[in-house]
């Protein structure tokens, strides 16, 4: 058996278990919490007082015209020094969840105002109230073109965690740098470890594209489209 394919074979159960144990957990909790910020931040920019909706815009300006690997810093080794101090996971977390809030919530807002003010109009003329209104008509429609740009933030999220390893989180590619600290052999570690993101967002792409699919039946984006 070739050295580089003995390497991976060895290699592969500790990539994965980092991958399984912190990546995927790590992306999910992120984009849940994440989405949500943006939903409030969203609502708030759109129906809240003049100065509520400014600290939001604050806020969505100062993580969207700052990098992700700054801000991961900023809270892992920059808070320390008045007195917050956080392990590197939650650390992490912190950090992409605000940074996905950020982003999420422009898509939000952008989705919401592409729903027609004539449901708006609608829903009210039969007694709904502003939640209700939210949550039968516009929602419902505006989840429709939501789902492909929310989905590949999904994605670039997977991918995105790698950067967690500058914190010390032991993910898919800090175990990498372990294992390449150990073996002296980069090309073939990272080639591995690019695979399995090469896998993972494959298979999110592909079930992207089913649920695309699923609401494109339903009178969604793409069948306004044909």
């Amino acid at each position: 058996m070739p050295h580089w394919l003995n390497l991976m074979i060895e290699s592969l159960p500790s990539l994965l278990w980092a991958c399984l144990l912190f990546t995927i957990p790590l992306t999910l909790l992120s984009f849940i919490f994440g989405l949500t910020v943006g939903f409030v931040a969203a609502v708030i920019r759109l129906f809240a007082p003049g100065p509520l909706a400014a600290i939001v815009r604050f806020y969505v300006w100062i993580i969207r015209g700052t990098p992700l690997l700054v801000q991961l810093f900023l809270i892992f080794y920059g808070l320390p020094s008045v007195g917050i101090v956080l392990d590197a996971f939650p650390a992490a977390l912190i950090g992409f969840t605000l940074n996905v809030g950020a982003y999420t919530s422009e898509i939000i807002r952008a989705v919401l105002l592409s729903v027609p003010k004539g449901q708006w109009e609608a829903a009210y003329s039969i007694g709904m109230t502003w939640s209700q209104a939210m949550r039968r008509t516009i929602l419902p429609q505006a989840t429709r073109t939501a789902v492909p740009p929310l989905s590949n933030t999904f994605i670039s999220l997977v991918k995105d965690t790698s950067l967690a390893a500058a914190i010390t989180v032991p993910e898919l590619f800090r175990a990498g740098q372990r294992i390449v600290a150990t073996s002296y052999e980069p090309l073939i570690i990272y080639v591995e470890v690019a695979l399995i993101y090469l896998l993972v967002s494959s298979v999110l792409s592909s079930l992207q594209a089913r649920i695309e699919k699923r609401f494109s039946r339903y009178g969604g984006y793409m069948g306004a489209a044909s």
